[in-house]
Protein backbone atom coordinates (compact mmCIF):
# COMPACT_ATOMS: atom_id res chain seq x y z
CA UNK A 1 0.00 0.00 0.00
CA UNK A 2 1.21 3.48 -0.79
CA UNK A 3 2.74 5.26 2.18
CA UNK A 4 1.61 8.69 0.92
CA UNK A 5 -1.08 8.79 3.58
CA UNK A 6 -3.39 11.63 4.51
CA UNK A 7 -2.76 13.92 7.50
CA UNK A 8 -3.45 12.02 10.71
CA UNK A 9 -5.30 14.91 12.34
CA UNK A 10 -8.27 14.88 9.97
CA UNK A 11 -10.22 12.11 11.70
CA UNK A 12 -12.73 11.53 8.90
CA UNK A 13 -15.47 8.88 8.90
CA UNK A 14 -14.90 5.70 6.97
CA UNK A 15 -17.46 6.43 4.24
CA UNK A 16 -17.53 9.44 1.97
CA UNK A 17 -19.75 12.17 3.38
CA UNK A 18 -23.26 11.55 2.01
CA UNK A 19 -23.99 15.15 1.01
CA UNK A 20 -21.00 14.99 -1.35
CA UNK A 21 -22.93 12.84 -3.85
CA UNK A 22 -25.76 15.34 -4.16
CA UNK A 23 -23.21 18.09 -4.81
CA UNK A 24 -21.44 15.99 -7.44
CA UNK A 25 -24.73 15.12 -9.14
CA UNK A 26 -25.63 18.80 -9.36
CA UNK A 27 -22.21 19.95 -10.56
CA UNK A 28 -20.77 17.07 -12.61
CA UNK A 29 -22.34 18.07 -15.92
CA UNK A 30 -21.40 21.76 -15.76
CA UNK A 31 -18.60 22.55 -13.28
CA UNK A 32 -15.40 23.56 -15.08
CA UNK A 33 -13.25 20.94 -13.36
CA UNK A 34 -15.47 18.04 -14.40
CA UNK A 35 -16.06 19.38 -17.91
CA UNK A 36 -12.38 20.07 -18.57
CA UNK A 37 -11.30 16.73 -17.13
CA UNK A 38 -13.80 14.81 -19.28
CA UNK A 39 -12.40 16.47 -22.38
CA UNK A 40 -8.93 15.26 -21.43
CA UNK A 41 -10.22 11.79 -20.50
CA UNK A 42 -12.00 11.56 -23.84
CA UNK A 43 -8.68 12.18 -25.59
CA UNK A 44 -7.02 9.37 -23.62
CA UNK A 45 -9.83 6.87 -24.28
CA UNK A 46 -9.93 7.83 -27.96
CA UNK A 47 -6.20 7.11 -28.25
CA UNK A 48 -6.85 3.56 -26.99
CA UNK A 49 -9.99 2.90 -29.02
CA UNK A 50 -8.21 1.14 -31.88
CA UNK A 51 -6.25 -1.18 -29.59
CA UNK A 52 -8.99 -3.20 -27.91
CA UNK A 53 -9.22 -6.94 -28.60
CA UNK A 54 -13.01 -6.92 -29.05
CA UNK A 55 -15.37 -4.52 -30.81
CA UNK A 56 -17.32 -2.99 -29.31
CA UNK A 57 -15.07 -3.24 -26.25
CA UNK A 58 -16.39 -3.88 -22.77
CA UNK A 59 -15.61 -0.97 -20.46
CA UNK A 60 -15.93 -0.79 -16.68
CA UNK A 61 -15.86 2.41 -14.65
CA UNK A 62 -14.83 1.57 -11.09
CA UNK A 63 -16.19 4.10 -8.64
CA UNK A 64 -18.63 5.40 -11.23
CA UNK A 65 -20.18 7.84 -8.74
CA UNK A 66 -23.22 9.66 -10.09
CA UNK A 67 -22.52 8.55 -13.65
CA UNK A 68 -21.49 11.48 -15.86
CA UNK A 69 -18.31 9.68 -16.97
CA UNK A 70 -20.35 6.64 -18.01
CA UNK A 71 -22.08 8.77 -20.62
CA UNK A 72 -18.72 9.81 -22.08
CA UNK A 73 -17.33 6.25 -22.03
CA UNK A 74 -20.44 4.90 -23.77
CA UNK A 75 -19.20 6.56 -26.96
CA UNK A 76 -16.46 3.92 -27.12
CA UNK A 77 -18.09 0.64 -26.15
CA UNK A 78 -20.46 -1.26 -23.88
CA UNK A 79 -20.12 0.40 -20.50
CA UNK A 80 -20.81 -0.82 -16.98
CA UNK A 81 -20.31 0.92 -13.66
CA UNK A 82 -19.70 -0.16 -10.09
CA UNK A 83 -19.73 1.90 -6.92
CA UNK A 84 -19.68 1.32 -3.18
CA UNK A 85 -22.41 3.93 -2.59
CA UNK A 86 -26.06 3.00 -3.01
CA UNK A 87 -26.86 6.71 -3.07
CA UNK A 88 -24.44 7.33 -5.94
CA UNK A 89 -25.97 4.46 -7.92
CA UNK A 90 -29.43 5.94 -7.41
CA UNK A 91 -28.20 9.11 -9.09
CA UNK A 92 -26.84 7.01 -11.98
CA UNK A 93 -30.32 5.58 -12.48
CA UNK A 94 -31.78 9.08 -12.43
CA UNK A 95 -29.52 9.76 -15.41
CA UNK A 96 -31.05 6.71 -17.12
CA UNK A 97 -27.98 4.53 -16.54
CA UNK A 98 -29.10 1.03 -15.61
CA UNK A 99 -26.00 -1.11 -16.14
CA UNK A 100 -24.49 -0.32 -12.74
CA UNK A 101 -23.76 -2.57 -9.78
CA UNK A 102 -23.05 -2.20 -6.10
CA UNK A 103 -19.57 -3.32 -5.05
CA UNK A 104 -16.16 -2.29 -3.82
CA UNK A 105 -12.99 -1.72 -5.80
CA UNK A 106 -11.26 -4.35 -3.67
CA UNK A 107 -13.91 -7.01 -4.46
CA UNK A 108 -15.32 -6.27 -7.90
CA UNK A 109 -18.49 -8.27 -8.71
CA UNK A 110 -17.21 -9.46 -12.09
CA UNK A 111 -15.50 -12.54 -13.51
CA UNK A 112 -11.80 -12.69 -14.35
CA UNK A 113 -10.65 -11.25 -17.69
CA UNK A 114 -13.97 -9.58 -18.53
CA UNK A 115 -13.12 -6.06 -19.70
CA UNK A 116 -11.01 -4.42 -22.40
CA UNK A 117 -10.77 -1.15 -20.48
CA UNK A 118 -11.21 -0.38 -16.79
CA UNK A 119 -11.25 3.22 -15.63
CA UNK A 120 -10.72 4.34 -12.04
CA UNK A 121 -11.10 8.10 -12.16
CA UNK A 122 -10.15 9.68 -8.85
CA UNK A 123 -10.92 6.43 -7.05
CA UNK A 124 -7.65 4.79 -5.96
CA UNK A 125 -6.90 7.58 -3.48
CA UNK A 126 -10.02 6.58 -1.51
CA UNK A 127 -8.83 3.03 -0.85
CA UNK A 128 -7.26 1.96 2.43
CA UNK A 129 -5.23 -0.53 0.38
CA UNK A 130 -4.63 0.92 -3.07
CA UNK A 131 -2.48 -2.06 -4.08
CA UNK A 132 -5.33 -4.49 -3.43
CA UNK A 133 -7.70 -2.37 -5.48
CA UNK A 134 -5.30 -2.16 -8.41
CA UNK A 135 -4.74 -5.92 -8.35
CA UNK A 136 -8.49 -6.39 -8.49
CA UNK A 137 -8.71 -4.07 -11.49
CA UNK A 138 -6.02 -6.14 -13.18
CA UNK A 139 -7.94 -9.35 -12.41
CA UNK A 140 -11.07 -8.23 -14.29
CA UNK A 141 -9.08 -6.96 -17.28
CA UNK A 142 -8.52 -9.19 -20.29
CA UNK A 143 -4.85 -9.95 -21.07
CA UNK A 144 -3.71 -6.98 -23.09
CA UNK A 145 -6.46 -4.80 -21.61
CA UNK A 146 -5.93 -1.28 -20.35
CA UNK A 147 -6.50 0.60 -17.10
CA UNK A 148 -6.95 4.36 -17.18
CA UNK A 149 -6.27 5.86 -13.76
CA UNK A 150 -6.47 9.39 -12.42
CA UNK A 151 -5.54 10.48 -8.90
CA UNK A 152 -5.02 13.80 -7.11
CA UNK A 153 -1.38 14.86 -7.04
CA UNK A 154 0.95 16.05 -4.26
CA UNK A 155 0.18 15.93 -0.56
CA UNK A 156 1.08 19.61 -0.17
CA UNK A 157 -2.07 20.35 -2.22
CA UNK A 158 -4.27 18.69 0.41
CA UNK A 159 -7.44 20.74 0.85
CA UNK A 160 -11.06 20.73 1.93
CA UNK A 161 -12.14 18.72 -1.12
CA UNK A 162 -9.82 15.92 0.01
CA UNK A 163 -11.56 16.04 3.41
CA UNK A 164 -15.06 16.05 1.96
CA UNK A 165 -14.22 13.25 -0.46
CA UNK A 166 -12.55 11.20 2.29
CA UNK A 167 -9.29 10.77 0.44
CA UNK A 168 -6.57 8.65 2.00
CA UNK A 169 -3.69 10.19 0.09
CA UNK A 170 -2.50 12.26 -2.87
CA UNK A 171 0.25 10.91 -5.13
CA UNK A 172 3.48 11.91 -6.74
CA UNK A 173 4.02 10.27 -10.10
CA UNK A 174 6.76 8.11 -8.61
CA UNK A 175 4.38 6.83 -5.92
CA UNK A 176 1.65 6.10 -8.45
CA UNK A 177 4.10 4.35 -10.76
CA UNK A 178 5.39 2.22 -7.90
CA UNK A 179 2.01 0.90 -6.75
CA UNK A 180 0.72 0.35 -10.32
CA UNK A 181 3.73 -1.71 -11.32
CA UNK A 182 3.63 -3.64 -8.05
CA UNK A 183 0.05 -4.57 -8.92
CA UNK A 184 1.36 -6.28 -12.06
CA UNK A 185 0.77 -3.66 -14.73
CA UNK A 186 3.05 -2.33 -17.43
CA UNK A 187 2.79 1.45 -17.62
CA UNK A 188 2.27 2.83 -21.11
CA UNK A 189 1.69 6.49 -20.34
CA UNK A 190 2.00 8.75 -17.32
CA UNK A 191 1.60 12.48 -16.93
CA UNK A 192 0.40 15.18 -14.62
CA UNK A 193 -2.61 17.26 -15.66
CA UNK A 194 -4.33 20.53 -14.75
CA UNK A 195 -1.14 22.54 -14.77
CA UNK A 196 -2.99 25.79 -15.53
CA UNK A 197 -4.70 25.83 -12.16
CA UNK A 198 -1.82 24.45 -10.13
CA UNK A 199 -0.74 27.78 -8.65
CA UNK A 200 -4.30 29.03 -7.92
CA UNK A 201 -5.19 25.73 -6.22
CA UNK A 202 -1.96 25.77 -4.23
CA UNK A 203 -2.56 29.39 -3.21
CA UNK A 204 -6.20 28.95 -2.19
CA UNK A 205 -5.58 25.74 -0.24
CA UNK A 206 -2.55 27.15 1.52
CA UNK A 207 -4.48 30.30 2.46
CA UNK A 208 -7.44 28.30 3.80
CA UNK A 209 -5.16 25.97 5.74
CA UNK A 210 -3.10 28.76 7.29
CA UNK A 211 -6.16 30.78 8.36
CA UNK A 212 -8.27 27.78 9.35
CA UNK A 213 -11.01 28.55 6.84
CA UNK A 214 -13.56 25.90 5.90
CA UNK A 215 -16.10 25.42 3.14
CA UNK A 216 -18.72 22.78 2.53
CA UNK A 217 -16.88 21.92 -0.67
CA UNK A 218 -14.54 23.65 -3.05
CA UNK A 219 -17.30 23.89 -5.62
CA UNK A 220 -18.19 27.03 -3.65
CA UNK A 221 -14.88 28.56 -4.78
CA UNK A 222 -15.99 28.46 -8.41
CA UNK A 223 -16.76 31.77 -10.13
CA UNK A 224 -19.94 31.09 -12.13
CA UNK A 225 -19.30 33.88 -14.63
CA UNK A 226 -15.93 32.31 -15.49
CA UNK A 227 -17.01 28.67 -15.40
CA UNK A 228 -16.99 28.20 -19.18
CA UNK A 229 -13.66 30.01 -19.48
CA UNK A 230 -12.10 27.78 -16.81
CA UNK A 231 -13.48 24.65 -18.52
CA UNK A 232 -12.04 25.82 -21.83
CA UNK A 233 -8.63 26.55 -20.30
CA UNK A 234 -8.47 23.20 -18.51
CA UNK A 235 -9.66 21.34 -21.59
CA UNK A 236 -6.95 22.97 -23.73
CA UNK A 237 -4.42 20.64 -22.12
CA UNK A 238 -5.80 17.75 -24.15
CA UNK A 239 -4.08 19.06 -27.26
CA UNK A 240 -0.71 19.10 -25.50
CA UNK A 241 -1.29 15.73 -23.83
CA UNK A 242 -1.94 14.01 -27.15
CA UNK A 243 1.83 14.06 -27.68
CA UNK A 244 3.61 15.27 -24.58
CA UNK A 245 3.46 14.99 -20.81
CA UNK A 246 3.36 17.67 -18.12
CA UNK A 247 5.97 17.91 -15.33
CA UNK A 248 3.46 18.79 -12.58
CA UNK A 249 -0.22 19.49 -12.07
CA UNK A 250 -3.16 19.12 -9.71
CA UNK A 251 -3.86 15.57 -10.96
CA UNK A 252 -1.86 12.58 -12.20
CA UNK A 253 -2.95 10.36 -15.11
CA UNK A 254 -1.73 6.87 -15.89
CA UNK A 255 -2.47 4.38 -18.68
CA UNK A 256 -1.42 0.87 -17.68
CA UNK A 257 -1.72 -2.46 -19.47
CA UNK A 258 -2.18 -6.01 -18.31
CA UNK A 259 0.56 -7.94 -20.08
CA UNK A 260 0.63 -11.65 -19.18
Amino acid sequence: MSNATRPESIGLPKEMQEHHYSLVYEEEEKHWWYVGRRRILDTFVNSLSGRFSTHPPRILDVGCGTGANLNMLSNYGDVEGVDVSVQALSYCRERGLKNVKHGTAEELPFEDATFDLVTALDVVEHLDDDLEGLREIRRVLKPGGFALLTVPAFMFLWGVQDDVSNHRRRYTMAQLRSVVTEAGFTIERETYANIMFFLPVFGVRTFMRVFGLRAQAEYAINVPALNNVFAWLFGLERFWLKRWSLPFGVSAFCVARRVD
